[in-house]
């Protein structure tokens, strides 16, 4: 079976016309292999569908990358996912729904499972509306009926070759946006850090001599400047989140003492306007994480809590595990929102602005970084507010594995991601909270 004309001749008269427009020979297009694995178990189809990629090739030429391709077959699902576990690579599959064994609905759902990086073509002569309906939504790409002509054979993987191609590109991209972005920020935070320290010192100083008509004006630039060096380490905070360029270490993280060290933080601003601080979690109670990351998570929500409650308030705090899932809720008796502030809280630079947070200062980061911190955790932040009457934050968590301890198939998504199903910590979380009041 002979390479697919049509789109060799559309690819030779796309480089020929490109040169022809720009007056030089032009670029020359990158190449990539992708591993084609076929999983059915007619091996005389499979030999023939071997024959046609074998000899074909694709151009995406939107980023300019030549298509060649590699192919292996199995005629099982166990025999496919066995040789996945053993580190066989695939980027296309084209998968049988009717197999010996597990069929193709297993395989594709074990895949999903592990998060796999690759497009799933169900090739089938079986398949039904309510069939198609469940296998796009636990991940396939496209589908191919049997019998089929090389010619769709050809079209169906021209077009999911062009889909892996440009969203691995678009990938990348957002990866280097996010590397420049956390680069700017912190050459930014850095030139800043300098002229904001002597503007402190400065103004610290006129505080001591001024006369008391001025020390207003001096504590109000005291205040905003404390404004600017918080947004800059919020900013800090993002992007190295984001770039992946923080450090993080794993440990066993003691969430009671973790919890009352940040009440501690803030319990001379909540006792100067009344504000209670109440805590409620088991004795003993754990989970791997990194410290510093849980920390920013729950100083976050309890300074907002404060910031944003009446005086004479109260803010609850109660940390909690049930199986593999730890959740932290904070909840106070503030001024509340409206569900359309909170549908926007926790976009990046979100502060809602109305009559009674008009004197808050913020820098409208903290609450998308709970939520990018917590999804790193395979968890995630909501809210549940009413106007005039309150907010309760919640956060759920996983307990992170370290990359050393990480193995077998989810091992690099885990890694990268510091996730997995955890285990419970230490003490016994069915004996129930202690609840404290911190005066």
């Amino acid at each position: 079976m002979s390479p697919d004309p049509q789109q060799t001749d559309v690819t030779t008269q796309d480089l020929e016309l490109g040169g022809a427009e720009m007056g030089d020979m032009p670029a020359e297009p990158l190449e990539q292999v992708l591993k084609v694995v076929m999983v059915d178990d007619e091996e005389p189809l499979c030999r023939g569908v071997q024959r046609i990629i074998d000899r074909y090739h694709v151009n995406v030429p939107d980023v300019q990358i030549d298509v060649r391709y590699e192919f292996d077959y199995c005629t099982s699902g166990e025999e496919f996912l066995q040789r996945l576990r053993g580190g066989a690579q695939c980027d296309l599959l084209l998968l049988d729904l009717k197999l010996p064994g597990i069929s193709g609905l297993d395989v594709l759902t074990e895949l999903n499972g592990q998060g796999r990086e690759l497009l799933t073509i169900m090739v089938t002569a079986y398949a039904t509306f309510e069939t198609a309906v469940k296998a796009t939504k636990i991940g396939a790409y496209d589908f191919l009926a049997k019998p089929f002509t090389p010619e769709e054979l050809r079209y169906s993987v021209r077009k999911a070759t062009s889909q892996l191609i440009l969203s691995r590109q678009a990938r990348r991209l957002a990866e280097e946006k996010r590397q420049v972005r956390f680069n700017f920020i912190s050459i930014l935070a850095h030139e800043l850090k300098a002229p904001l320290n002597a503007i402190e010192g400065y103004l610290k100083i006129l505080r001591q001599r001024e006369e008391t008509d001025n020390l207003q004006m001096i504590e109000r630039s005291l205040v905003r400047l404390d404004g600017m060096k918080k947004l800059i380490v919020d900013l800090l905070d993002v992007t190295r989140i984001e770039s992946g360029q923080k450090q993080r270490v794993f440990g066993e993280v003691r969430l009671g003492d973790l919890a009352r060290s940040s009440l501690d933080l803030f319990r001379v601003e909540a006792a100067d306007r009344g504000i209670s601080l109440e805590l409620s979690v088991a004795d003993g109670l754990t989970m791997t994480a990194d410290a510093g990351e849980i920390e920013i998570i729950v100083n976050n929500l309890v300074s907002n809590a404060v910031k944003y409650n009446r005086d004479g308030g109260t803010v609850r705090v109660a940390v909690a595990r049930s199986g593999d899932e730890v959740t932290l809720t904070v909840e106070d008796t503030g001024i509340g929102m409206t569900p359309v502030e909170s549908a926007k809280l926790f976009n990046e630079f979100t502060r809602i602005k109305n009559e009674d947070t008009v004197k808050i200062l913020g820098s409208g980061l903290g609450l998308s970084t709970v939520r990018k911190l917590a999804r790193l955790y395979g968890g995630d932040a909501t809210v549940e507010s009413e106007r005039g009457v309150g907010s309760r934050f919640t956060v759920t968590l996983r307990d992170a594995v370290p990359p050393s301890a990480t193995h077998g198939d989810g091992a690099a998504d885990a890694a990268a991601t510091g996730l997995a199903a955890g285990t419970p910590g230490e003490g016994d979380p069915a004996a129930g909270p202690r609840s404290e009041v911190i005066e």
